[in-house]
């Protein structure tokens, strides 16, 4: 709710911003990493939205509104770089909107598995706590507990000490 100033960049450390519904459940709408912006919203709105809760240490670059605006206006080529980096944070969301479309705790905790693996396709490095994943992808962490174990016993995951690794193609 307070006024809408500027916009973020995280240099350093981890943010997720959460909103809290009626009854007073925390709903992570997204985690911001080193490297991203956050609150691009509020370039045309009043007031914030949601509240923006530091996991790690961090540091922020402060991007004033009105100057950042006046950037755009400008330099179109910065305008259009940055509506690249909404394009990419719009396809972020549906994809998340689509996981927590999947009613099956197991299935969900594979596909987001699955999304997140690094490179070699199969090791999900695990930022933050277990409970931090569970309101991100939106379960509650009793399910997503129940879920890995299940899996791990199934053999179709393994625990490592910062993260998992799918050790067989998964039928979701």
């Amino acid at each position: 709710g307070d006024e809408a100033t500027a916009i973020f960049a995280v240099e350093r450390g981890r943010l997720r911003l959460i909103r809290h519904t009626v009854d007073d459940r925390r709903v992570v709408l997204h985690t911001a990493r080193a490297g991203e912006l956050f609150a691009e919203a509020a370039l045309f709105s009043r007031t914030y939205h949601c509240d923006a809760v530091a996991d790690t240490p961090a540091r922020l670059r402060v991007l004033s509104k009105p100057k950042l605006l006046a950037a755009f206006r400008a330099d179109p080529e910065l305008a259009l770089r940055f509506m690249a980096i909404l394009a990419r944070q719009v396809m972020s969301l549906r994809t998340r909107l689509e996981l927590r479309s999947i009613r099956s705790a197991r299935e969900r905790v594979l596909q987001h598995l699955l999304l997140a693996a690094a490179g070699d396709g199969r090791t999900v490095r695990i930022e933050g706590t277990l409970m931090d994943l569970a309101a991100e992808i939106g379960l509650t962490h009793e399910a997503l507990y129940r879920a890995l174990a299940a899996l791990e016993s199934d053999g179709a995951i393994a625990r490592t000490p910062d993260g998992i690794r799918l050790l067989e193609p998964p039928a979701v």
